[in-house]
């Protein structure tokens, strides 16, 4: 299959125009004529992630964030980003990046994520998108039953890949929880909504130190924080999947979803008992 047939595909899973306007998704490197079988789903763009795709003679890697957010005036290979491109065009692997355009696609980043936590019914986005209100931001949806919200955090934990991170609440951990909000990324912007929304529980990641106290403290929805890289990596093999089903051609291709954990954080120590 052709790199620009799978671009297109690609693009009609989660198109451009979806991004944010500060965003950079897209085809990054590779030429659209070359042949593509092989395409590895990845969260981040990283030296490790393309090691693998060398190793499994990739043609393809798909990730969910951008290599270059911001411009650039060189890809020299005297940075860590552009020996990345050096490296990718001297193997043949091409990159094209999904990104915001993918946090509020019908299903997206979101609904991957509330799936792996254990919401089974319907669900519905944060943030309806202006021109259809079936997609946007986030995910608010309800658990199969009530449960505590000790419980609700050690399904998170197991739901998602393991991390130093962890899992971590705010909120009194005997507390009943249903309804669940959910944002996969940095999801704090979002905190009134999820208040507005009337949800039990908030599971998202970034959350910082003050924004988190301050809405604990007007009592609405418990927190559930998580690695960045944990809540985004249910989607991967969504867009798998979907990328196989778009087409005949599509779905001869061999794909695989990275297991590696490319979460910036390594070690985690409670420190003393």
């Amino acid at each position: 299959m052709r790199l620009s047939h799978v671009v297109s595909a690609l693009e009609e899973l989660y198109p451009p125009s979806w991004a944010e306007s500060w965003d950079a998704v897209g085809l990054v490197c590779g030429d659209p004529g070359q042949e593509v079988g092989r395409v590895l789903f990845a969260v981040d763009p990283v030296a490790a992630v393309i090691d693998e795709a060398l190793q499994w003679n990739a043609d393809l890697v798909v990730t969910h964030h951008p290599l270059l957010l911001r411009p650039v005036t060189s890809v020299a290979a005297t940075t860590p980003k552009g020996r990345l491109v050096h490296r990718m065009i001297a193997g043949g692997v091409a990159l094209y990046t999904a990104h915001t355009n993918a946090d509020v696609a019908d299903p997206g980043v979101s609904d991957a994520l509330a799936r792996a936590v254990g919401l089974t019914g319907d669900l519905r986005p944060l943030v309806p998108a202006a021109d259809d209100p079936r997609r946007g931001l986030g995910r608010i949806g309800e658990l199969d039953g009530p449960v505590t919200l000790r419980e609700f955090t050690s399904r998170a934990a197991a739901g998602l890949p393991s991390t130093a991170w962890g899992v971590r609440a705010a909120g009194d951990p005997g507390r009943a929880v249903r309804t669940v909000a959910v944002c996969g990324g940095a999801g704090d912007s979002l905190l009134d909504t999820v208040r507005a929304a009337g949800a039990d529980v908030y599971l998202t990641a970034d959350l910082r130190h003050h924004p988190a106290s301050e809405f604990a403290e007007h009592g609405g929805p418990a927190l559930v924080d998580a690695a960045h890289w944990a809540t985004e990596w249910p989607w991967l093999a969504d867009a798998e999947r979907r990328l196989a089903g778009v087409s005949p051609e599509a779905g001869k291709l061999e794909t695989r979803v990275s297991a590696l954990v490319t979460d910036a954080w390594r070690l985690h120590d409670e420190g003393a008992k």
